[in-house]
């Protein structure tokens, strides 16, 4: 199998039976995601969830969460993990997108990049989930099921992964693509014992060809 059968044989099986594929990140506008995907950093999309109701009832808009002091907000994400640096990233992002965006969530990498807290990954999430941009975020799911099924080839760092990824997906694609490696990392394609018996991506994947017989 080619490198561009695999990506076809890969982007057929998702388009078929996960044709909707969306973050598990509770928000209603692109503030609450952006202060949902900073504070998702090494930490689940559950533990998130349980966590941002009440800083939105709190906080509802940039401009209330940039008066927070850092003793006020630190009680509200103390089971996140990294709280003290993650309380310091959502008071300084929101001062800077009351101060410099009129506080608007900025949709290009270049300009989310500069905001605290806001790496390459989370600009490609924000920017893909809410405008649909072809921008792939590569966290340790993404990484991990690409090199496994073999979309991606001696990719030692995310941003190499990115490019790999949206060399071969469509354009149109790639916002749900995204969703589409990281869900099945997080449910089929795990770290460790990878459900390899309930895949199927089997006939595609280099990972299961290689290691079928113990699978």
């Amino acid at each position: 199998m080619t490198l561009q059968q695999r990506y076809n044989f890969v982007i057929s099986w998702f388009g078929e039976h996960v044709p909707e594929a969306e973050t598990e990140l509770l928000y209603d506008n692109p503030y609450q995601l952006l202060v949902a995907v900073i504070l998702s950093a090494q930490c689940t999309d559950k533990r998130v969830n349980l966590t941002t109701p009440a800083i939105f009832e709190r906080y509802p808009n940039p401009e209330t969460l940039s008066q927070a002091g850092f003793d006020e907000l630190f009680p509200y994400i103390r089971s996140i993990s990294y709280p003290n640096n993650k309380t310091k990233h959502l008071i300084g992002m929101a001062n800077m997108l009351v101060k410099d965006f009129n506080g608007r969530v900025p949709l290009t990498v270049d300009e989310l990049v500069r905001l605290p807290g806001v790496g390459r990954k989370t600009a490609n999430v924000i920017t893909s989930v809410v405008d649909k941009q072809p921008n792939m975020a590569v966290d340790t799911h993404v990484f991990r099921v690409s090199a496994r099924i073999g979309l991606t080839r001696n990719a030692k760092t995310p941003l190499a992964t990115e490019k790999q990824l949206i060399k071969h997906i469509p354009a149109e694609l790639i916002h749900k693509a995204h969703h589409w490696l990281i869900l099945h990392g997080r449910y089929i394609c795990i770290a460790r014992n990878p459900k390899c018996g309930v895949c199927g991506l089997q006939p595609a994947c280099k990972y299961f060809q290689k290691n079928k017989a113990s699978v």
